[in-house]
């Protein structure tokens, strides 16, 4: 339960609840009015994390040497190999195969399935096991333009407008009109959405967006696609093989430029494996791990940017690797869950930010990086509610949801929230939640076409480690959507690759050499090294609050 001496900020919450109670009721999500494109440019510039003086630094190295981007995932770029490349024999190959995928998300998973359904042989190597990524975790939903009053055309324009017009317009034009027939692939496979009583698709609203088009699976909606995805998986091991707690340390190209394969590396035995495949798809996942700004993470605990890392150094170019995007809800109390997700399906059913005084200071549903950057400038600003362990948040207003909905709307919608808090003594039906923006989702990545293709012949990226689909801001239920999508269309275009007919040359890794050159002329600290793997903890702002870590945490 809450510490005493917040019993008179809770007193508040609930004398304003009734208020803006009725002026939801009386004008839907137009209770509080959505900031203007100049109050939000504010906002971002005085608040958000993006924009203080030291967040990005240039890059000195690389593709996109020159540019300015955040300071985390330069040092990350700009750090040696694991090993020289005179340590490996690449005439030893351990595993041939036409298709090699790294990382075993939704992303992943999706790409194994379209290529095996082509008749291609498949592998899929992966750092820890199957479905262990930020796919899991996902809690919201899904977006997709599927309903009567809505269309692609609409969804784009949310998506674009949400993601500052630097997305990528191939790329948005593919995503919202995959949209439609991925809810449909998923279903059919057996992803079992939420329904209304008629048997029509139940859809929500979220941030940013013009209709209402969340799917979901309860609160759950994450596991629900990515363990469905799994056991087709499972379902196909004539065509479809997998490794697991075996992580790629570096690509292999061949002496024609092209992909070759991969170097993987086993975490329990520590012994490394060469990989021979004409075409490669990278869906690691995010940078969620780096602790970007010190920022507590909803992230999974693999999440340390290694596609970037490999796909930097053979080459291929970033996008958009200056923008971070900090979910506005994360759990600031209790000490044991913070940076824990709450959903933004909690707003999307009528759940409001409230200060200290109980006080509705942003239209709940603004896009994610504008309404972070608002809760930080109350929390900066004196409105906020401190915590025991020296934290501050602003109160989630939970059980106005309850009041606009209905008596076992959460426990029905939201039952991994009600699980979560109540083993804390917390009970969200009757009590709002404490919350500040946490770490969430690398709005960057490595740059891709429609097909998902990078600039190196047979590489191929899906979900969060491509960049270009979302801009520099993501809405809700858009990943979901961009690893099922872009998952698929990688499968799909890297099997065509092969069906082409291409041929592999000599093996080489003079692209690490290369790089390790440039690495020495500028001075890098040979003990800074990359992949990252796994994080290095306790990090010391962790160590400073002695939290317990969440290392499995949520993404939407």
């Amino acid at each position: 339960m809450y510490p005493e001496y917040m019993n008179a900020s809770l007193k508040k919450v609930e004398e304003t609840r009734e208020k803006r109670y009725a002026l939801a009721k009386e004008r839907g999500k137009e209770v509080f009015t959505p900031q203007s494109e100049e109050e939000r440019e504010a906002v971002l510039a005085n608040y958000h994390p993006d924009y203080k003086d030291d967040a990005r630094r240039e890059i000195r190295i690389g593709p996109n040497k020159g540019e300015r981007i955040t300071g985390r995932v330069a040092d990350v770029l700009e750090s040696w190999p694991r090993d020289p490349s005179s340590r490996f024999d690449l005439s030893r190959i351990d595993y041939e195969t036409d298709i090699l995928i790294i990382g075993a998300g939704s992303a992943g998973l999706s790409a194994a399935l379209e290529a095996s359904a082509r008749g291609l042989n498949v592998l899929i190597a992966t750092k820890l096991r199957l479905g262990d990524a930020n796919s899991m975790m996902a809690q919201g939903g899904i977006q997709a333009a599927d309903q009567k009053d809505d269309s692609p055309v609409l969804h784009y324009m949310d998506v674009i407008g949400g993601g500052h017009f630097d997305n990528k317009p191939d790329l948005v034009e593919a995503l919202v009109n995959d949209a439609p027939k991925s809810i449909k692939w998923l279903e059919e496979l057996g992803v079992m959405f939420d329904k209304e009583l008629d048997g029509s698709m139940s859809v929500k609203a979220g941030g940013g967006t013009s209709r209402n088009r969340m799917h979901s699976a309860r609160d759950y909606t994450g596991a629900a696609i990515c363990k469905t995805l799994r056991d087709e998986v499972y379902n196909r091991p004539d065509t479809i093989k997998y490794i697991e707690f075996s992580p790629a340390t570096e690509l292999i190209l061949d002496d024609k430029g092209q992909i070759a394969g991969a170097i993987l590396y086993h975490l329990e035995t520590k012994e490394y494996s060469i990989v021979k495949a004409k075409s490669v798809v990278i869906s690691t996942g995010g940078f969620g791990r780096l602790h970007i700004r010190n920022f507590e993470t909803t992230n999974h605990y693999g999440a340390t940017a290694d596609g970037l890392v490999l796909g930097y150094r053979a080459g291929a170019n970033l996008l958009y690797m200056d923008s971070v995007q900090y979910h506005p809800t994360g759990a600031v109390f209790p000490e044991q869950v913070v940076g824990f997700l709450c959903t933004e399906k909690i707003r999307g059913l009528g759940a409001q930010p409230v200060n200290k005084d109980g006080e509705l200071f942003v239209y709940p549903l603004e896009p994610r990086d504008v309404e972070a950057a608002s809760i930080i400038r109350e929390c900066e600003n004196g409105k906020g509610v401190k915590t025991p362990s020296g934290l501050t948040g602003i109160w989630l207003d939970t059980p106005l949801i309850e009041m606009l909905n209905g008596e076992g709307t959460i426990e029905s919608s939201l039952p991994a929230m009600v699980r979560q808090f109540s083993r804390f003594d917390i009970d969200i039906r009757k009590y709002p939640i404490l919350i500040y923006p946490t770490l969430h989702y690398q709005n960057g990545g490595l740059e891709i076409n429609e097909k998902a293709e990078t600039s190196i012949p047979g590489l191929y990226v899906a979900g969060e480690a491509s960049g270009g689909v979302h801009g520099r801001n993501r809405l809700m239920g858009n990943s979901q959507l961009d690893i099922i999508v872009f998952g698929r269309r990688a499968g799909t275009y890297a099997a065509e690759h092969v069906l082409a007919g291409v041929t592999i040359g000599r093996l080489t890794l003079e692209h690490v050499d290369r790089y390790s050159e440039k690495l020495e002329k500028l001075g890098i600290d040979k003990k800074r090294i990359s992949p990252v793997i796994l994080p290095d903890y306790i990090p010391d702002h962790v160590k400073a609050k002695q939290l317990t870590l969440n290392y499995f945490g949520t993404l939407t």
